[in-house]
């Protein structure tokens, strides 16, 4: 939930607030927890007041579903300015050319608790950047996606884009450009083979229509996750694709085994 007055995104989640105090507690404005929660925020506290930055028990944990617009608080919400989404730039791109870095784009992906299911999966395997275009179908970062990351939010770097089409094309020869499509031939577990040695660049679609087609024809391969379903009875359900978080995790497990 962002306070627009104050220019203040609200943090909530036991896990993403310790993570935020342990990184960067300076980013911190406000605190409030819960009595339960009080002796687990002591160290920060007194940071706080040394900085002259307010904090507070709150008396009735509803005073934190208002702060933060959810009932998911776990005791605590901190509020922080919100992150700036820095526009990526060519020397950026470079740069992760140069250092061999992998990075995911997301086309359109809407839902908040998924950008913050992806982020945290890029932050368990190491994975520093994310590209978001600048389309009102993408989710932006938000308290749910913050609380959702577990702490990821402090390990990334969340980069605005234009067109998705034109940073592929920047990216030709440089790296490995990759979609996901469920008409795609070639299996996710190829990706070792496809990438060589050279950083990937993957883009992840929205799961009502996945990438768009102007992004997959810019792509220098398409990849699927198999489903395997030889093991499966026949008469039970078929499904033929995971949520987009569910399959980012397994990409970018891809990835990192390389």
């Amino acid at each position: 939930m962002r306070n627009t007055e104050k220019n203040e995104l609200a943090v909530c989640g036991f896990a993403a607030v310790k993570t935020l105090e342990k990184i960067n507690w300076k980013r911190i404005k406000r605190l409030y927890f819960s009595a339960e929660r009080a002796s687990l925020f002591g160290g920060l506290c007194k940071k706080m007041a040394a900085e002259k930055k307010p904090y507070n028990q709150v008396k009735d944990i509803v005073e934190l579903e208002k702060l933060c617009g959810s009932v998911h608080h776990q005791g605590v919400v901190a509020m922080i300015e919100p992150p700036e989404i820095l526009p990526l730039t060519t020397d950026v791109a470079a740069e992760w050319v140069s250092r061999g870095e992998s990075s995911i784009i997301l086309d359109r992906v809407g839902n908040a608790n998924n950008l913050g299911a992806i982020v945290r999966s890029a932050a368990f395997f190491g994975i520093k950047n994310i590209v978001i275009p600048l389309d009102e179908a993408q989710s932006s970062i938000t308290t749910s996606s913050y609380r959702v990351a577990e702490g990821g939010m402090e390990f990334v770097n969340v980069y605005s884009i234009r067109s998705i089409p034109r940073l592929l094309d920047d990216m030709k020869g440089k790296m490995v450009r990759i979609g996901t499509s469920l008409e795609a031939k070639e299996s996710v577990y190829g990706l070792k083979k496809v990438c060589g040695s050279k950083p990937a660049i993957v883009v992840l679609g929205n799961e009502e229509h996945g990438i768009s087609r102007e992004v997959s024809n810019c792509c220098d391969h398409l990849v699927i996750i198999p489903f395997a379903q030889m093991n499966a009875g026949a008469d039970l359900p078929k499904v033929d694709s995971l949520n987009v978080a569910q399959a980012s995790a397994v990409i970018m497990y891809e990835l990192c085994r390389q």
